[in-house]
């Protein structure tokens, strides 16, 4: 059986981006990138099923700042209207060390990513995937991992040229979640704003520098770098847990210079405000 497995670490960077200025930005970034050959013109669907612990485990890791934490999740590429059993996704484990992120991931027919996650059972592998497999089985069966969130997003990703070759920049835009309804194929599922509509989520990721013109274009656009994470919005906007100063609120305006940035410490405040809703969204 041929590997399946893959791995990568890098340095991530995060802006939030007022969403009718995405456009314009991409279009600044596409005079120094190209364009991800797997990313068609208008972007495509992203798709994560986290996992955690009954008392939230990876939640609260993040939200303390812990130097080493993981995350596992199942993620499908495209449109959750097409997806069978037979669909590949990928079951990922996403870990931070100190600054860098590195992520290992297997890809898989659904049904097998599936029997490994929710049933807890050890699936056919190949000798070098034979440490991945039973890193997350393991994860599974001894922290009591169960699906707990999904979120979804639309993701036009581009990448470096010539001396940025380490470079990929992405900018997500519609990121949704739900916490109920976790099969992919779920027809009729209800999917809310996790991250007001009105913004983006533009993830810039080198494996050393940050190219310095990046960092013009982030501050002559007035982008704030920002400590958000897709999944901790999920838990929050569903009421799971207190919201953090990783939160961005319903409420929060197209500016992103009032969103907390890396240098402020982690509070929890009583949940507050709203969240939009959006109805079967793909």
């Amino acid at each position: 059986m041929a590997s399946r497995l893959h791995a990568f670490n890098r340095y991530e960077l995060k802006y939030l981006v007022p969403a009718r200025e995405a456009a314009g930005i991409r279009d600044e970034l596409a005079g120094r990138m190209d364009r991800d050959l797997n990313s068609p013109p208008g972007g495509y669907g992203v798709w994560s099923l986290y996992y955690d612990t009954p008392r939230l485990r990876f939640y609260w890791e993040k939200i303390e700042g812990l130097k080493f934490r993981r995350k596992l999740r199942i993620r499908h590429y495209g449109d959750l209207a097409a997806v069978t059993d037979d669909s590949v996704v990928c079951v990922e484990v996403k870990q931070r060390v100190n600054r860098v992120t590195q992520k290992r991931r297997i890809a898989l027919p659904y049904r097998t990513a599936l029997r490994l996650c929710d049933d807890r059972e050890l699936i056919e592998h190949a000798p070098e995937e034979r440490a991945f497999v039973h890193e997350v089985l393991d994860l599974i069966v001894r922290l009591n991992l169960r699906p707990t969130a999904i979120t979804g997003y639309q993701r036009e990703a581009l990448i470096g040229r010539d001396q940025d070759t380490g470079l990929r920049v992405t900018l997500d835009r519609r990121v949704r979640g739900r916490d109920r309804d976790f099969h992919f194929g779920t027809g009729g599922a209800e999917n809310r704003f996790i991250i007001p509509p009105h913004l983006a989520v533009m993830e810039v990721k080198v494996n050393e520098r940050t190219p310095y013109w990046i960092t013009d274009l982030a501050a002559r656009r007035n982008l704030a770098l920002v400590r958000v994470s897709k999944y901790v919005q999920s838990i929050e906007t569903f009421g799971r847990a207190p919201r953090s100063v990783f939160h961005v609120s319903g409420e929060e305006g197209p500016s992103p210079t009032r969103i907390p940035t890396q240098t402020q410490t982690p509070t929890h405040p009583s949940p507050s405000g709203g969240a939009h809703t959006e109805a079967r969204a793909r």
